[in-house]
């Protein structure tokens, strides 16, 4: 597929990079178009990169690696005609550090981010996904044994099929790619980033992941 990775952060970077590696082709997508990371990952993975809108324009898949308090804003500079009818993959969590640490997660009147995404964006078809884990375990999941899981949301079965696709191809095998249902699932995923961030603290390394045993 045509993939846009809008976010040159690390996330953004970790996940294009898997991309290219399992046969996508993909463009970097930052705010201005002469960005030095995007420019720099670009020749060096022999894909392209521009902004925010020139890379959604081209794309058959938008993934969301901008970080979440600015999200809407990137999103917007995407343009609203280059998402419509597009897969959107959300991976950002809304994390608020104005106070310090550790940071809140800001949910207004209770809605995630990615349903704020969802209804900013109406023809959009918003994924969440891969929010509660670093962004190596994202595209490694064997860097953490055992049967960890990765959650998946979404209000459209086919968008959350494609998106299974990809997680697959990075590792993830189906018994571990947890549907929660609809975009409302994203509230708790969200909501998880307290609990990693202290758990993080605790181990003092991002090599973990949860897993959720059944009986």
């Amino acid at each position: 597929m045509r993939i846009a990775v809008l976010g040159t952060g690390e996330v953004g970077r970790r996940l294009a990079s898997k991309l290219v590696s399992v046969g996508h082709e993909v463009t970097l997508g930052s705010r201005s178009a002469d960005h030095t990371g995007a420019k720099e990952w670009a020749a060096e993975h022999h894909s392209a990169h521009g902004t925010f809108a020139a890379a959604a324009a081209g794309a058959e898949l938008v993934v969301n690696a901008t970080g979440g308090l600015v999200s809407l804003a990137a999103l917007e500079a995407a343009g609203a005609e280059n998402l419509d009818g597009k897969v959107l993959v959300d991976v950002s969590n809304p994390l608020d550090f104005s106070q310090g640490v550790p940071p809140t997660v800001a949910q207004p009147e209770g809605a995630s981010l990615a349903e704020q995404i969802q209804r900013a964006f109406p023809g959009a078809r918003v994924v969440k996904t891969l929010n509660t884990m670093t962004n190596t375990v994202m595209v490694e999941p064997s860097r953490v044994p055992g049967d960890h899981v990765v959650f998946v949301c979404g209000d459209d079965a086919e968008a959350k099929e494609v998106v299974g696709g990809l997680l697959k191809s990075f590792g993830w095998p189906d018994e571990r790619i947890l549907d929660l249902g609809d975009l409302t699932g994203a509230r708790a995923t969200e909501l998880v980033l307290p609990l990693w961030l202290r758990l993080f603290g605790t181990f003092g390394t991002m090599d973990f992941n949860f897993a959720v045993p059944r009986a």
